[in-house]
C-alpha cells in the first residue's frame, strides 16, 4: 500500500478493523479446513450458525463479502460477470448473491423525497405507501399514486449510502494494492478489477443514469406490442429519487400462476430470448439481469421487464467482433474463434498460442457434433470461459458482462421450459447478422469511416514526420527503451559485487596486527556472508539469474 492511502486508513480506521475481523475470520476457516481439527472447526461459525471450515472456498468468500455488507455484495455481483477473471465455478457462486437489506426509518425517506422533490408528499403524490415493496443494497421501492391518477414506484436512495460506498471503495482500493503484491492473488489483477467495480458503483449511484436508459429502451422498442418498459416520470426524478409507471404482472419465476393461466411456456421462453436478442444483436444495449424476478407477464402475454440499473452496450466493432465468436463456436470454426480470442483479449506476453489452438480445437470439436438443440450454452461457454482464464488472457468488461447474461437468460427461460434451447434460438440470427454487415447502407457507412480515418492520417502525418525528422536532425531524438525482467538481475549483480568488495576489504583489516581493525574486518566477512546467503537465496528461489520470476510472470 502506498503511503498516500495512510491518511485513508486512518480515517476509516473503525471500518477497516471491522473488514480485517471478517476476512481474518473466513480467512482462519479456510485454513483449518486443511487439517482433521474438529474439535477446533466448531469455533467459526457464519450468522445461520453453518460450520464454515466445513465449506467450500469459494461459498466461504460468498459469506464474507455478505457478513462485509452491500457495496461488497455489490462487488461479488459484478464479478459473477467475469468468469475470465475468477474461473466459472467461482463466478457460479457469486451469482447467487442477494443484497435484501433492511428497509430506512419512513421519516428519512419522506425528508429525503421532499428534500429531492423539493415539496411535502402530500402535495406531490396523493397516497405514499411507506412501507417498501422491497429493500436493496443502494434503495429501496415505495408505491405511490400521483395527483393525476397514475400509479407509480418510487426508487428511493438510502440516506448516507453514498458516504457509505465510498468509504468502502477507498478501502477497497487499498486492499486492491496489498492484493497486487500477493502471488496468489495476481492473476485476478485486482486493481483493475477495482477501478471498474468502483466505476460500474457509482454509476448505479446516480438513478438520472437508470432514467435514461428507461428511456432509450422505450424509444427501441416503441412499435413493439409484446414488451412493456415501465415509463419514468421526469418531474418526479432525481439522481436519488426515481419515479416510474407501475407495472403489475405474473413474476417469471411463479410457474404455478404461469400454469394456471394456460400460458404455453415453450412459447414465452422463445419469445422472451428473441426478444433479449433484438436487444443485444439489433441495438447493442440490453437489460442486464434477466433473473425471473425482473421479467413479468402480462395481459395479452406482453413481457414486462424491471430494474435497469444494469445494462449492457456494445459498440459496433465490439458487438461484430462477439458475433464472429458465437458464429465460430456454432459453424465449429476453430480457426476463427481462436483469432478472435486472442484479437479482442488483453493477451499475456508469453502466450503460448500453439497451446492454446489446441485447446479451442478440442472444445469446438467436441461441442460441434452435438445437436444444436441438445447444446447447453451454460455449458459451453463456461468451459470456453475456463480455457481462457487457464492462458490468463482477460476479455474486455462488456464481453463478461454479455456472457454471463446469456447464461442468466438461458437459465431463466429453462426454468418454464426444461427443453429450451438458447443455442437453437441464435441460429436464425445468425443469417440476420450476415444479412445486415452485407446490406449496402452498412458497407457504406464502413467505406465512409475507413475514408475519414484515412483523410485524418493523410493530413496528421507528414507534420509528425516533419517533427521526427527535425528531433533527428538538432539531435533531440529520443529512444525510450523498456527491459522487462532485467531489474532483478542487475539487483543481484549489484549485490554479488557489494559482497565481494566487503570480503575482499574485511579480509585486508583480518590480516592488520591492530585489534579494532580485525574486529571490523571479522564483521565486515560476517556481513559479506550474510548477503553471500541472501544473494543465493533468491538465485534458487527463481531459479535461473537469467530468468527471473517477474520475467516468467510477463
Amino acid at each position: 500500500m502506498k503511503i498516500t492511502t495512510l491518511p485513508h486508513v486512518y480515517r476509516n480506521v473503525n471500518r477497516w478493523g471491522e473488514i480485517l475481523t471478517i476476512l481474518s475470520k473466513y480467512g482462519l476457516a479456510d485454513w483449518l479446513s486443511h487439517f482433521d481439527l474438529n474439535f477446533a472447526k466448531g469455533w467459526l461459525k457464519d450468522r445461520d450458525g453453518q460450520l464454515l471450515a466445513n465449506l467450500s472456498r469459494e461459498t466461504r468468500i460468498r459469506l464474507a463479502l455478505v457478513e462485509l455488507g452491500p457495496t461488497f455484495i455489490k462487488l461479488g455481483q459484478i464479478l459473477s460477470t467475469r468468469p475470465d477473471i475468477v474461473g466459472v465455478p467461482f463466478a457460479h457462486e457469486l451469482a447467487r448473491l442477494q443484497c435484501d437489506v433492511e428497509a430506512t426509518d419512513p421519516k428519512k425517506i419522506r425528508k429525503l423525497v421532499e428534500s429531492e422533490l423539493g415539496q411535502p408528499i402530500e402535495d406531490l403524490f396523493d397516497a405514499f405507501e411507506e412501507k417498501p415493496l422491497a429493500s436493496a443494497s443502494i434503495g429501496q421501492v415505495h408505491r405511490a399514486r400521483l395527483k393525476t391518477g397514475e400509479a407509480v414506484v418510487l426508487k428511493v436512495q438510502h440516506p448516507d449510502i453514498e458516504r457509505k460506498v465510498r468509504v468502502d471503495l477507498d478501502i477497497f482500493a487499498g486492499l486492491a494494492q496489498l492484493a497486487e503484491k500477493i502471488p496468489e492473488f495476481m492473476n485476478y489483477r485486482p486493481r483493475a478489477t477495482a477501478a471498474e467495480f468502483q466505476r460500474t458503483l457509482l454509476r448505479e449511484l446516480d438513478f438520472s443514469r437508470e432514467e435514461r436508459n428507461l428511456l432509450q429502451f422505450i424509444n427501441d422498442f416503441k412499435d413493439n406490442d409484446t414488451i412493456k418498459i415501465p415509463q419514468p416520470y421526469g418531474d418526479f426524478c432525481t439522481s436519488r429519487v426515481l419515479t416510474m409507471e407501475l407495472i403489475e404482472g405474473t413474476k417469471l419465476s411463479d410457474r404455478d400462476a404461469i400454469l394456471a393461466a394456460g400460458l404455453d411456456m415453450q412459447e414465452l421462453a422463445r419469445r422472451g430470448a428473441e426478444l433479449y436478442l433484438e436487444m443485444i444483436f439489433t441495438y447493442g444495449f440490453y437489460h442486464a439481469d434477466p433473473h425471473p424476478g425482473n421479467i413479468l407477464l402480462l395481459k395479452g402475454n406482453v413481457i414486462g421487464l424491471l430494474d435497469f440499473g444494469m445494462v449492457g452496450r456494445l459498440e459496433e466493432s465490439l458487438r461484430e467482433d462477439i458475433e464472429n465468436m458465437l458464429m465460430a463456436i456454432m459453424n465449429s470454426d476453430e480457426e476463427s474463434l481462436a483469432n478472435v480470442i486472442i484479437r479482442i483479449g488483453d493477451v499475456p506476453v508469453n502466450l503460448d498460442e500453439g497451446l492454446l489452438r489446441m485447446d479451442i480445437s478440442e472444445f469446438v470439436s467436441h461441442y460441434g457434433n452435438q445437436p444444436l438443440n441438445q447444446i447447453n450454452l451454460s455449458k459451453l461457454l463456461g468451459e470456453m470461459m475456463e480455457i481462457i482464464r487457464r492462458y490468463y488472457i482477460m476479455l474486455p468488461a462488456q464481453i463478461g458482462m454479455l456472457l454471463k447474461t446469456l447464461v442468466m437468460l438461458e437459465g431463466t427461460a429453462r426454468e418454464i421450459s426444461p427443453e429450451f434451447s438458447l443455442i437453437e434460438v441464435m441460429q436464425p440470427f445468425q443469417k440476420e447478422v450476415i444479412r445486415r454487415r452485407l446490406s449496402p447502407r452498412r458497407r457504406l457507412k464502413k467505406i465512409r469511416k475507413v475514408m475519414m480515418e484515412v483523410e485524418q492520417l493523410v493530413e496528421t502525418l507528414p507534420g509528425r514526420m516533419n517533427k521526427i525528422l527535425a528531433q533527428i536532425q538538432s539531435g533531440r531524438f529520443d529512444v525510450h527503451l523498456k527491459h522487462r525482467g532485467l531489474e532483478p538481475s542487475v539487483n543481484r549483480l549489484v549485490l554479488g559485487m557489494l559482497a565481494s568488495a566487503l570480503f575482499l576489504g574485511s579480509s585486508l583489516l583480518l590480516s592488520q596486527d591492530i585489534w579494532p581493525l580485525r574486529v571490523l574486518g571479522g564483521l565486515g566477512c560476517v556481513i559479506s556472508l550474510l548477503l553471500g546467503l541472501r544473494l543465493l537465496r533468491a538465485i534458487h528461489k527463481s531459479g535461473h539469474l537469467e530468468r527471473p520470476d517477474d520475467l516468467r510472470r510477463d
